[in-house]
């Protein structure tokens, strides 16, 4: 949410950005970079495919091994499911299925096609299938 009474010249007065933190020396050089660049930078950071440890325990369990393509498809279907403003999603992928928190990009769960079996998914708002 962002809130700001007045802005004069590429600055803002009175603002509320929760958050963003700017670091001032970082943008204070460059002149021509304004306000709006600043914040879609911050808030756009390249956020990391991270795993639960419940996801990390069933990945080993289930001896499940994901390549670099396999990691950078998740992460693509995690930034696809986020603009259509999906919360929870089922990704299923070959032979495997991963539940994912789309918002911190966090796979909450992981399983293979033995699993699979009860084809029942709870919790989720959305599915992606790549």
């Amino acid at each position: 949410m962002i809130t700001y009474n007045r802005v004069n010249n590429n600055s803002v007065k009175n603002d509320l950005i929760k958050g963003a933190h700017i670091n001032k020396s970082t943008y204070s050089h460059n002149k021509n970079i304004n306000f709006n660049e600043i914040l879609h930078k911050t808030v756009n950071k390249n956020v990391e495919l991270k795993f639960s440890k419940h996801a990390s325990e069933r990945l080993d369990q289930r001896n499940i091994k994901l390549t670099m393509e396999e990691l950078e498809k998740l992460n693509n279907a995690l930034d696809n499911a986020s603009q259509k403003g999906i919360k929870e999603t089922l990704i299923i992928m070959e032979k495997k299925a991963f539940i994912a928190n789309v918002k911190n990009k966090v796979i909450i769960t992981a399983a293979v096609e033995e699993q699979l079996c009860e084809n029942i998914f709870t919790n989720i708002d959305g599915a992606i299938i790549i």
